[in-house]
């Protein structure tokens, strides 16, 4: 395929997969610009950061031809920065927006908050969500999810694109998994968002929710990790290894950190007994322990199956001489 036809074809899938996103902030804007606020009934649910991240993936990638005539190697960490601006910039702006609930007006973010807590049944019933409407922590949550999201995302564009334009396959296998894990990620996400992973509204949680929020937070490290892993391609097998998998644990604990500081100092229960309850020294449990290494550990073991193997044509054998 040539790069011009793979340019328009990544748009088209951006803009296709991004078409809810955009016609809900199109709802919210319209509102908003006709009011100077929105009511809770016509806010549909998870403008951000879903819309700010789908505007700054399209106008990323409508410009990386741009980008790659003025910046040449150094296109991937411009767009990937052109990229987390837009979003933060878009973030913000749909942030200010006004909420109101009842007789209650709440910044756009706080309502959001509400709907990342619990689920709407749960809603229903403590009645107006306002309990957590000055605790600005979820959005860290928010901001890390969009950041991977964003930089992931680019980097599938970026590299297939330019594997179009040099017809250079080398580097497959590392774009290949970064797609694959970015995609399960993204769509763990739209799954959160519909279903908050069936949470019941109290810290013990059923079986179905915890594998969901445990699977959403290992798939969450390892896309993070195998991104680290693809820019270290063809680098020391064990430092190629070893990063990513440090990365991945690292992202997954940050999550876990968000959630403690969100949640003041607890974490949903994932079940019953020692291996569930929080150890007396940390607030994890070895559960959630399990879960954050795990996603380093998964990491590393993926690492070397998408390194290119070295072919003996690379690396020839040269025949010793024979002694006279």
């Amino acid at each position: 395929m040539s790069y011009k036809k793979f340019y328009f074809l990544s748009l088209y899938i951006l803009f296709l997969v991004s078409i809810y996103p955009l016609y809900m902030g199109f709802v919210t804007l319209g509102n908003y610009l006709e009011h100077g606020f929105i009511y809770a009934s016509d806010y549909p649910k998870y403008i951000i950061p879903y819309t700010p991240i789908c505007i700054a993936l399209i106008a990323s990638s409508a410009l990386m031809p741009l980008i790659f005539k003025l910046c040449k190697s150094r296109t991937l960490p411009v767009v990937s920065v052109l990229g987390i601006l837009l979003f933060l910039t878009f973030e913000f702006g749909f942030e200010q927006i006004k909420v109101i609930e009842g007789y209650v007006e709440m910044p756009l973010e706080s309502w959001q908050l509400s709907l990342c807590m619990a689920t709407p049944e749960v809603l229903r019933s403590i009645g107006e969500p306002i309990y957590a409407a000055n605790n600005p922590a979820f959005k860290f949550h928010f901001y890390l999810i969009a950041i991977v999201i964003i930089l992931t995302v680019l980097k599938v564009v970026y590299g297939f694109g330019k594997m179009s334009r040099e017809q250079n396959f080398s580097k497959k296998r590392p774009l290949i998994a970064q797609g694959v894990s970015a995609l399960l990620f993204i769509s763990l996400c739209i799954l959160a968002c519909f279903t908050a992973f069936y949470r019941n509204g109290t810290l013990h949680i059923s079986p179905l929710s915890a594998l969901l929020m445990a699977g959403f937070f290992t798939v969450f490290g390892i896309t993070a990790g195998i991104y680290c892993g693809s820019l270290l391609y063809g680098k020391s097998p064990l430092f190629a290894k070893t990063i990513p998998a440090l990365s991945a644990s690292l992202t997954t604990l940050l999550m876990y950190l968000g959630e403690l500081v969100l949640m003041d100092g607890v974490l949903f229960i994932y079940g019953q007994g020692f291996f569930f309850e929080s150890l007396e020294i940390i607030p994890f449990s070895p559960a959630d322990l399990l879960v954050i290494l795990g996603s380093g550990g998964i990491t590393y073991i993926l690492m070397p199956m998408f390194q290119l193997p070295v072919s003996p044509i690379e690396n020839p054998v040269v025949p010793r001489a024979r002694r006279r």
